[in-house]
């Protein structure tokens, strides 16, 4: 990337990254770029914004909004024709709009930081307070804490028992899984209790606390990237970019709502904050941070378990924080789920054999089968071999930072490989991608949210009447977003095999960042 400080140090070898690239000013075909960026990034936006104020006129099932108070809403009926074809225009502005967007950095385009930065402040403000939309799950959210509020463990007690009690928020609850017991960690159980407590009965006001909770989590990480990274522009821009303003990620995980997010934030700081020092140990005080932090997203959603597994890796030569890190993730983990119970424990091992619609396994076995033979094995054993690839070929792009390397070559290897996969889970990837040095990983790693959310848009409303949507409904779950994700699963491979990752110098972070005393 042009404009771009920090180390060439080297780096596996000569393939895996680029010289440190000389200042460039920007072109006229910068300027092109940057226009069509913030086009594309702000029609996305508004489409989206439009989209969930009319969230009941198009989605299912209707929800009943509070008579006053947020969240906010339009009676305009829009047709799920007409939603789906502006979702579907959302999705290609905002793919194209951020891929203009890195290019015009690359070519020596420096637009206000501050402006892009508010830009998506004001995004993510807008979202919160409008219903959730494209997503049920938020929903199911609201019941499982209903039900604590009630008395009940949601890990015992489904959706389908609270509706049947006649319970407002249970009659609002989808019948897509509410014969499913919670499958989130006692932390997620423990903000849903809390925005039940606050919303009440009103699953709409439910929804509206946890999207808040979200909301703050998403800026979070913006506002720590932009501080990790505010000695260089470009790479400030970058970040954003892939994070802060991308509508790709604004749609799944401020709009839908989903926990995730609440998880890559807790991950992403705990990660951050594991700086070496002088001698290149952390020390224990910040290995007790990260593993608080980092325990806090496992207990969140399990599958940050893998931010664990890194920090361990990172901290293996220094026992004092390896072991004050393992003492911190095991201060949070304990406790919970020693609250809720075996069935805490339980849900963990809840997911059998099926896997999300339009995963790349489906191309092996039949466009319209979700049950893989096999399934946790095959994906188990595929997703451990990617992990020791990535880990073995990925140049330490942030090496202030030990923790990240790992992260992103177990994140990036589940993401790639496991067969139940949906485009909120790119969260964990990326908010470690966009600390890294511009690489080919990005196109990757784009390409394949943009497929995902194009195939599941506009989410659960379901199939389009008319026949022409009805068929790139089809064909984006059961053929395109398949054939992507296998696509990018080989090009993976192919960059760790030739070490042609095209990377930039390693992203040097200033002295004073995430502080934690030493």
């Amino acid at each position: 990337m042009n404009g771009t400080t920090g180390s060439s140090q080297h780096l596996g070898d000569k393939s895996a990254t680029r010289p440190v690239p000389s200042p460039a000013l920007p072109d006229r075909l910068a300027r092109r770029l940057s226009w069509a960026a913030a086009t594309g990034i702000l029609t996305s936006i508004a489409i989206m914004i439009a989209a969930a104020a009319v969230r009941n006129s198009w989605e299912h099932p209707y929800v009943v909004m509070p008579p006053d108070g947020m969240p906010w809403s339009s009676p305009l009926h829009v047709s799920l024709t007409l939603v789906s074809a502006a979702l579907w225009t959302a999705v290609v502005l905002a793919a194209g709009g951020v891929t203009a967007g890195l290019a015009a950095v690359a070519r020596g385009a420096r637009p206000s930081v501050r402006l892009v930065l508010g830009a998506g402040l004001v995004a993510v403000a807008v979202l919160t307070v409008l219903p959730g939309a494209g997503s049920n799950d938020t929903l199911d959210y609201a019941a499982f804490g209903r039900l604590v509020v009630l008395g009940h463990n949601p890990y015992v007690m489904t959706p389908d028992q609270l509706r049947h009690l006649g319970d407002p928020v249970g009659l609002a609850t989808p019948l897509t899984w509410g014969k499913l017991r919670t499958v989130y960690g006692p932390l997620a159980t423990a903000e849903q209790w809390a925005a039940a407590s606050l919303g009440g009965t009103s699953a709409a006001r439910i929804v509206f606390w946890l999207k808040l909770w979200n909301a703050l989590a998403f800026l979070a990480v913006a506002l720590g990237l932009d501080r990790l990274l505010r000695s260089d522009p470009a790479r400030r821009l970058r970040a954003h970019l892939l994070w802060t303003v991308n509508p790709l990620l604004l749609w799944g995980l401020v709009t839908e709502g989903h926990v995730d997010v609440m998880a890559a934030a807790a991950g992403f700081l705990g990660l951050a904050v594991l700086r070496k020092r002088g001698d290149g140990d952390p020390g224990a005080l910040r290995g007790l941070a990260a593993g608080l932090l980092v325990g806090t997203a496992a207990d969140l959603k399990i599958t940050y378990v893998l931010f664990g597994v890194a920090l361990a890796w990172a901290a293996r030569n220094w026992m004092a924080t390896w072991f004050s890190a393992a003492a911190g993730a095991a201060l949070v983990l304990i406790p919970s789920y020693l609250w809720f119970g075996p069935p805490a424990a339980r849900a963990l091992l809840s997911r059998d054999g099926q896997a999300s619609i339009g995963n790349f396994y489906q191309t092996l076995i039949g466009s319209h089968q979700v049950i893989v033979p096999h399934l946790l094995l095959l994906g188990g054993l595929a997703s451990a071999a990617i992990a020791v690839l990535v880990l073995k070929r990925l140049p330490d792009g942030v090496p202030d930072l030990p923790a990240i390397r790992p992260a992103l070559a177990l994140s990036v290897a589940w993401l790639f490989m496991w067969p139940y996969q949906f485009p909120w889970y790119d969260a964990m990837p990326i908010c470690l991608l966009a600390l890294y040095p511009v690489s080919r990983l990005d196109w990757l790693v784009l390409i394949r949210l943009a497929a995902g959310t194009f195939a599941l848009m506009p989410g659960n409303a379901g199939f389009p009447a008319q026949p022409v949507l009805n068929a790139i409904t089809k064909a984006g779950l059961y053929y395109l977003a398949p054939g992507v994700l296998l696509a990018a699963a080989a090009a993976l491979v192919w960059l760790c095999v030739t070490r042609r990752w095209r990377m930039d110098p390693p992203t040097v972070i200033p002295a004073v960042g995430l502080r934690v005393p030493a």
